[in-house]
């Protein structure tokens, strides 16, 4: 980081030539040279506050630099100076967005000052720590505009620009993981809903199997029952058989020579009739 030097300097007014004229001019010179002193007086407590900074930014007294810087910074919020060094002194102690804050209070003035191309090193000096490469790489390009030979700010723009190459790559990576992941995701949960779906259809022909089975159960239970109703019927003896075919043989006998009676007894009418 570069710091700037603040230098000042106080009007000198001539003084009137005719004698003749000396006291009137005195007192018109006094009262001059007095509102001339008057004005730079802020601006001196101002540059003497920057110097003091100066004098411990380069014995590396960071700590009691930035306290100057800021007080310079209390009496003219606007200094070009105060707000430049107190961003490098920031910097140094890795307050990398203090840094960038104070650079952005002076970003309208620097660039149309004498440090401009200073002003834009130190912006991708910054940048650079916060990781914005993208930010740094356009501070780099600034400043080589401005200062062609800054060996320094050309190497810093090549490793600016390599880094934001990496950065994008990595991005575009990460995306493509993510695109992918989420792919897998959708391709895992539509596996997992034809496995739900599949596991539900088995259990529903499963289900229609086992009613099918009890169905056939209480059929061939009903079937055994049945049987068991037929194998439960009384059954006759032989001998109580033989004795009910015999009782109906006799009746059937007994019924036929009652049929041959009647026929006899209609014929022996008949030859009766004839005969008288």
């Amino acid at each position: 980081m570069i710091v700037i030097l603040s230098v000042g300097h106080s009007p000198k007014p001539k003084d009137p030539v005719h004698l003749e004229n000396i006291c009137k001019m005195r007192k018109i010179l006094i009262f001059i040279i007095s509102a001339l002193i008057a004005l730079p007086v802020f601006a001196q407590v101002d540059k003497r506050d920057v110097r003091r900074g100066n004098r411990d930014f380069k014995k590396a007294n960071y700590k009691e630099a930035e306290i100057d810087y800021r007080k310079a910074l209390v009496k003219d919020s606007t200094s070009l100076a105060a707000n430049y060094n107190l961003a490098s002194v920031l910097y140094k102690n890795e307050d990398y967005q203090g840094a960038a804050a104070s650079m952005k209070h002076i970003e309208e003035t620097a660039p149309a000052s004498g440090h401009a191309a200073d002003y834009y090193f130190n912006v991708g000096d910054i940048a650079l720590a916060q990781k914005d490469y993208s930010a740094a790489v356009e501070a780099f390009k600034s400043s080589l505009l401005l200062s062609p030979d800054d060996l320094k700010a050309k190497e810093n723009y090549i490793y600016a620009k390599k880094m934001l190459e990496n950065q994008q790559n990595q991005q575009n990576q990460d995306n493509q993981n993510q695109d992918n992941e989420e792919q897998n995701n959708d391709q895992n949960q539509d596996q997992d809903q034809n496995q739900n779906n599949d596991q539900n259809q088995n259990n529903d022909q499963n289900q229609d199997k086992d009613q099918n089975k009890d169905q056939q159960n209480d059929q061939n239970q009903d079937k055994q029952n049945g049987q068991g109703q037929q194998n439960q019927q009384p059954q006759i003896s032989p001998q109580a058989a033989q004795q009910m075919l015999q009782a109906i043989q006799e009746k059937e006998k007994a019924t036929q020579e009652k049929v041959k009676k009647e026929k006899a007894a209609v014929l022996k009418s008949k030859q009766k009739e004839k005969n008288w």
